[in-house]
C-alpha cells in the first residue's frame, strides 16, 4: 500500500525538500492543509488539500482544517488491532504513515512590540497540537516530526532500512510530546501575566536545550544550557567575540554580573566577579577609569575574574583588560580596535550583550520534592523613601556614597556589609553568619581606607556591635533597611559617634 503523509507546517523551512523526496524517493501519498498545500502545489509536488481528502470544508475562518475522524482515525489507529483496521476499513480511512506538524508562531507573536491580547489568542494552535499529541501517542505505528532539524535524519532512516525504526519513532514521540509542553507552558504564562500580580497557581518551566555544558559546579556533575521561549534572549542572545566555551560556572557569574552592572546606567560602571560576589564594583568619569578603580579594589580577587562593563569597550580599556588574567568580559559592545588586542588574551571569553538590564521576572530554586519561586528583586532604590535617624543630616555626595554602596550591597551574598568611597567598594564582607564577621572582613579589606568611608548592610542591626565596629575603622555614614527591636541603640550608637546612619525600609537578602 502505497505510504500516506500529513504535512501541516506553520515554519516552512526544508518542507519542500521533505516532501518532494518523500514523493521522489519513496512514492508517498501528501495530505496537506492551508498555506502548506500551496507551497508544495507551487513547487510542483502533488499534494491533495486536507479539506478534498476529508469531504470537509475548513471552517471558521481555518480554524477547524484538520480536527476530522480521517485524519485522527488514520492517525490513531493501531495496525496490530483487529477492530481498529476495520474501522479504518469501514470508513473509508488511510493510516498514517508521517505526521509533519509544527505550530502557529505565538511566541514570536507575543514577542512582538504592541502585540494585543486578541493577536495572541488568534495563534493558539489547536489542531496542530492535537495532530502532534495524537501521533506522538501512536509512535508505535508511525512517525512525528515537528521540527526541521528532523528532516534529513528521517529520510536517512527510509534510505537505510526503508521505514523509520521503533527507536527513532520513540525519539520523535518524545520531542512532540516536550513541543506542545512546551507551547502549552508558553501560552499559559502569557496568560498568568495578564492577569492580576502575583505568582500563579500553576508554574512550569520549559526550555529547549542550546548547549552540553562540560559539567555543572564540579565535574562529577552533568550539566546543560536551556533557552527559554523560541527567540533567544539574555544569555543566550548574546555574542561571543573569542574565548572557549562558556562553562556552568562562568555562566552563574555572568548572571551575576549582569545584575550588579544593571543598577548603574548614568555613569560608566565596572564590576568584577568572583564566586557571585563583587570583588571590585566603581563608577567614574570613563569605562577606563571605572575598570581601573573597579580591579585595584581587590587585585588580588580579580585574578581570574567575570568582569562587566555598562559601555562599550574601547582600545585603552581592553589594554587594561590584558594585563591580568579573566575568565570572562561582558559588555554592551566592542570597537574593533579594542577587538583586536584582546584577541591578545585569546582564551578569555568576551561577550557583548547589548541589553544587560532585562533579568527574568522570577527567580527559582530547586528543593526536595518541589521548587520555590519568587519575583525579582528589581526594586529601585529611591532615597526620597529613605529616613534619616541620626541627628547629622547628609550631604547631597554622601547620600550618593551611600546609595551606590546600598546598590552593589544588594548583590553580596547575606550577610552583606559593603564600604565604599567614591564610588568604589573598599571591602566587602559576603555570607558571613553573623553581621558582625562580615563587617571586620569588609574593615579589614579596606584598612587604612576606611577612614571617611560609607557602610551599607543588607539587613538590620540587632545589636549596637556593627555601628562601633564601623565607627572604629573610621566610617563615617551608614545605610541599613532598619527594623530591629534595637534599632534605638545603634542609632544612640551613632549619634554618640557621630555617625550619620539613614534606614532605608527595604531590605535585601540574597541567599
Amino acid at each position: 500500500m502505497t505510504r500516506l503523509a500529513l504535512l501541516s507546517v506553520s515554519n516552512k523551512t526544508g518542507i519542500i525538500d521533505l516532501a518532494r523526496s518523500l514523493v521522489e524517493e519513496f512514492g508517498f501519498d501528501i495530505i496537506s492543509s492551508g498555506g502548506t498545500a500551496k507551497t508544495l502545489k507551487d513547487a510542483g509536488i502533488p499534494v491533495t488539500k486536507v479539506s478534498d481528502y476529508t469531504g470537509s470544508p475548513e471552517i471558521l475562518g481555518g480554524r477547524v482544517k484538520t480536527l476530522h475522524p480521517r485524519i485522527h482515525g488514520g492517525i490513531l489507529a493501531r495496525r496490530d488491532v483487529a477492530q481498529d483496521v476495520t474501522d479504518l476499513e469501514n470508513n473509508q480511512i488511510r493510516p498514517i504513515d508521517l505526521v509533519v506538524v509544527n505550530l502557529y508562531p505565538f511566541e514570536e507573536t507575543i514577542a512582538k512590540t504592541g502585540v494585543t491580547l486578541a493577536d495572541a489568542v488568534e495563534q493558539i494552535d489547536i489542531g496542530g497540537p492535537a495532530m502532534l499529541r495524537a501521533s506522538s501517542k501512536n509512535f508505535a505505528h508511525l512517525t512525528v516530526l515537528c521540527n526541521p532539524d528532523q528532516y534529513d535524519e528521517y529520510l536517512q532512516e527510509l534510505r537505510q532500512n526503508g521505514s523509520a525504526s521503533l527507536e527513532f519513532r520513540q525519539k520523535c514521540a518524545l520531542k512532540g510530546f516536550l513541543h506542545t509542553a512546551s507551547y502549552d507552558n508558553a501560552i499559559a504564562a502569557y496568560l498568568a501575566g495578564t492577569q492580576s500580580e502575583g505568582l500563579p497557581e500553576t508554574y512550569t518551566v520549559s526550555g529547549t536545550q542550546i548547549q552540553s555544558l562540560r559539567y555543572g559546579e564540579n565535574p562529577h556533575q552533568p550539566a546543560a544550557w536551556y533557552q527559554t521561549g523560541t527567540k533567544p534572549t539574555g544569555w543566550a542572545a548574546a555574542t561571543k567575540l573569542q574565548g572557549k566555551e562558556l562553562s556552568y560556572n562562568n555562566l552563574v557569574d555572568l548572571e551575576a554580573a549582569r545584575r550588579i552592572i544593571a543598577e548603574f546606567t548614568a555613569t560608566p560602571a565596572a564590576t568584577i566577579i568572583k564566586h557571585t560576589n563583587p570583588c571590585g564594583t566603581a563608577e567614574a568619569e570613563t569605562i577606563f577609569d571605572a575598570y581601573q578603580k573597579a580591579f585595584n579594589a581587590d587585585s588580588t580577587s580579580a585574578f581570574g575574574g567575570i568582569v562587566a562593563l555598562n559601555r562599550a569597550i574601547d582600545a585603552v580599556t581592553a589594554t587594561e583588560l590584558t594585563k591580568t588574567f579573566l575568565e570572562c568580559v561582558v559588555a554592551p559592545g566592542c570597537d574593533e580596535e579594542a577587538q583586536a588586542i584582546l584577541t591578545k588574551k585569546g582564551n578569555v571569553r568576551v561577550l557583548i550583550l547589548p541589553d544587560l538590564l532585562t533579568g527574568p521576572k522570577e527567580t527559582v530554586r530547586a528543593v526536595a520534592g518541589g521548587f520555590l519561586v519568587q519575583t525579582a528583586d528589581d526594586i529601585i532604590a529611591d532615597t526620597a523613601k529613605w529616613q534619616v535617624v541620626t541627628e547629622r543630616q547628609p550631604t547631597p555626595s554622601e547620600l550618593a556614597e551611600l546609595l551606590f554602596a546600598w546598590k552593589v550591597c544588594k548583590h553580596v551574598k547575606s550577610n552583606a556589609i559593603v564600604i565604599s568611597k567614591d564610588r568604589t567598594t573598599l571591602g566587602v564582607g559576603a555570607g558571613q553568619m553573623n553581621r558582625v564577621g562580615s563587617t571586620k572582613i569588609a574593615v579589614e579589606q579596606a584598612g587604612e581606607k576606611a577612614q571617611g568611608a560609607v557602610l551599607a548592610s543588607d539587613g538590620f542591626f540587632p545589636f549596637d556591635d556593627t555601628v562601633r565596629t564601623a565607627a572604629a575603622a573610621g566610617i563615617t555614614a551608614i545605610v541599613q533597611p532598619g527594623g530591629s527591636l534595637r534599632d534605638k541603640d545603634s542609632i544612640k550608637a551613632a549619634d554618640e559617634l557621630g555617625l550619620l546612619m539613614v534606614v532605608t525600609g527595604v531590605r535585601h537578602f540574597l541567599h
